[in-house]
Parts: structure tokens; sequence; C-alpha cells
């Protein structure tokens, strides 16, 4: 880490206020998608709430919410589709929504998506604002907003929660807030299973400390309380407490089938999905080749793969903060190594906000009205892609 985590932080209601405008931007810009897909869904007799709340994994994730684990759908194939692949807050959310007042769980799938998304956007704003300053953080939301599959972000499905928990940690990372730090990854590793990424980015940033305290000795007492018994206790169990929720999990389903710490990776194979290093998807790719249609598809791929590593490298020399870096590295990493569902890459890879952080630096050294002339028209074409998307074939 760097020494941004000496950098007092701002108190809620100043947070709040200071991220305001930024969160309205973040909503009229969800705004516009909504009523693009509205549109759209009523000009096909289709109706857009049913494809927010029930489509793809929010089914799975309202079966868990109702009836629990232990649905599976067995195809001609050979395959088995359990839902003990789907993490558990997300269900948790919508039976305790649907416990407390008359919505169904699709309708608590659908408000937790909403509320989370806006906490997902503060969350972001916040670690942007905390790096770059206030108008990259405004940028930084905004861009993540117009992303082209940004509608997943009002969906009743699990990456704005996801992406909520995994901000608010790496900032609480980045202030030294490590119980806070360590309860967050723990509740994210309790939503998908990409939640690794955020302890990965909890404990590597918690060693570093660590490791510059022992190197500077004496010395580090003189910048502070680093080496009194309280700091360092609450770092320990900042550690401790973030793997927690993927560990637990991921070692109750191997209980639950019986195939012990590894019973989750075979219900994953269940799915055809699993880890090779992306060389399915290298394949996959490589095949769009073999015709010229299919060939411009291919190479689209490409340019958007090597989009987010360029990303990624320009982030490292910018020496954004050691959480930041590994916890991206660690998402973009399985979401583009996955073996399976290609087509849902691009939503795998919503979560790897930090991305967007030099796009953002950039923006805001624009004039305003500069922003605004690409932010704009990108926003427009995000809602009527999003429209167009869910109504047709995504997402997966």
């Amino acid at each position: 880490m760097t020494d941004l985590e000496t950098r007092a932080a701002p108190s809620r209601a100043g947070g709040l206020r200071r991220a305001a405008p930024a969160l309205l931007g973040y909503a009229a810009v969800r705004g516009l998608g909504l009523i693009a897909l509205a549109l759209w869904s009523a000009a096909r007799d289709k109706s857009a709430y049913t494809l927010l709340t029930a489509r793809w994994d929010a089914l799975w994730y309202t079966r868990v919410a109702e009836l629990g684990y232990g649905y599976e759908v067995r195809l001609a194939n050979g395959d088995v589709h359990s839902n003990l692949a789907f993490f558990p807050l997300l269900p948790w959310l919508e039976r305790l929504v649907a416990a407390v007042s008359p919505l169904s769980y699709a309708d608590g799938g659908f408000l937790v998506g909403l509320v989370a998304s806006l906490a997902a956007a503060w969350g972001i704003f916040t670690v942007a604002d905390h790096v770059y300053g206030r108008r990259a953080g405004v940028c930084a939301v905004l861009l993540w907003a117009v992303l082209p599959v940004g509608i997943v972000q009002s969906m009743a499905y699990s990456e704005s929660l996801f992406t909520a928990l995994a901000a608010w940690s790496l900032y609480a990372v980045l202030t030294g807030r490590w119980v806070t730090a360590g309860t967050l990854a723990l509740l994210a590793g309790l939503t998908r299973p990409v939640g690794m990424a955020v302890v990965a980015a909890v404990w590597v940033a918690g060693i570093a400390s660590f490791a510059r305290e022992r190197h500077a000795g004496p010395s580090a007492q003189e910048r502070g309380d680093a080496d009194r018994p309280g700091p360092r206790t609450r770092r320990v169990l900042g550690l401790l407490l973030a793997p927690l929720g993927t560990a637990g999990y991921v070692l109750w389903v191997g209980h639950r089938t019986g195939k012990g710490p590894l019973g989750y990776l075979e219900v994953q194979a269940g799915w055809r999905n699993g880890f090779d290093g992306g060389y399915a998807f290298a394949r996959f790719v490589a095949e769009k080749f073999t015709s010229f249609p299919s060939a411009l598809a291919g190479a689209g791929l490409i340019a958007g793969v090597a989009s987010v590593v360029w990303l990624y490298v320009v982030g490292v020399r910018q020496r954004q903060p050691l959480p930041l870096l590994v916890y991206t590295g660690v998402v973009t990493a399985l979401a583009l190594c996955a073996s399976s569902y290609f087509g849902s890459k691009p939503r795998l890879l919503m979560p790897a906000f930090p991305l967007l952080l030099p796009l953002a630096l950039a923006l805001a050294r624009l004039r305003l009205r500069r922003s605004a002339l690409v932010l704009g028209p990108v926003a427009v074409a995000s809602a009527a892609y999003g429209a167009f998307w869910l109504n047709g074939s995504g997402p997966p």
C-alpha cells in the first residue's frame, strides 16, 4: 500500500454529501437504462420487470431463497446443474425481505439489487476519491454506470451486492479499518466465488503492512501507534475474519455433497465451469476466425481482452494502491480464465471497477463540458444496448 491509508476518513454524513453528485449521476444513468428497457420490452410485448427479476441466475437465487439448497437439473448430456453453485448471501437477503414485508422473493432480489447498486456506486466513489480526488470519483462511478452490461446492476443478480461489499472492504483497508475490511470480505465471500479476490487483497495488504513495520523497526513508533497491541490485534482479527465466508461455504458444500473440500469444484464442474488458465476461452476466440462474419466478433473479443490488460497495466504504472491491484488482478484472472460461459465474461468483469480508474482520471482532467460530451452519448448507447441485450440472449 501507499501512504494513502494515513488520510483521515470523512464522517458518514460528510462522505454522503461529498458523494452526492456521483450518486445522482449514477441514478440518472441507471434510470435512463430502465426507461429504455421498459420501452423496448413494451414494443416486444415483454415485461421489463420479469426480465430484471426472473431470468437466468435470478431464478436460481429465488429458488434457493424459497426452497433452500438441494435443487438440481439433470441435462440430457449428463450435466448436473445444482443450486449449490450459488452462494447464499443474496438468497438470505431475499428471504429476509419477504419475511418482513409483503414482497415476493423476486421482489426482494430486485430491491436488494437496487439498494446494493447505490451502495456499490458510493463505495466506488469513495475509493476513487481517496486515491485520485473527488472529480475522479464521480467519473469512476459514471463509467461504471455506463458499462455496456450495466443493466445487470439493476437486476436481481449478485454483482451489485458483491461490488458494494468489495468496494467498501477495499476502502476500509486503505483507511486502516482492518476489522471492518475483514467483516466485509467475509460477506463478499458469501456472495460470489470471486469473493476470494477481496480476501486476497485484505491478506496481501495486511502482510505488506506487517512487513513494512518490521523493516522500519523503532522508527515506526515515531509515526503513530502502529506498534501498539490494539491496532495490531485488530489487523490480525481482520485477516482472520476475511476468508471465513468463502471457506465456510465451500467447506459446507463439500460436507453436503460428501465430496470433502473439493466438493464445490465438482458442483461447478456440473455446470462445465472451472479454471483452465484461459485455454477454453482462447480456443473459443480462435474458432471465430473460421469464417468472415464471425472473425469480426473474434477481433472484437481480442480487442476487449487487450483493453482490459492495458487498463490493468496502466493502473500498475500509475501506482494504484496494492489492495486495488491485487483485487483487480484476481477478479480479472478468474473472469478471463474460466472455462465456460464465455458470454458471461463482461458481466464477471463488472466488479473489477479499479480497471476504470485510469479512464476516470483522464476524464477528470477534462473540462466539465467535454466530460459530459463523452459520457452522454455513451450512456445513451449503454441504455439501448442493455435493453436490446436483455430482450435477447443476455445475460447468461
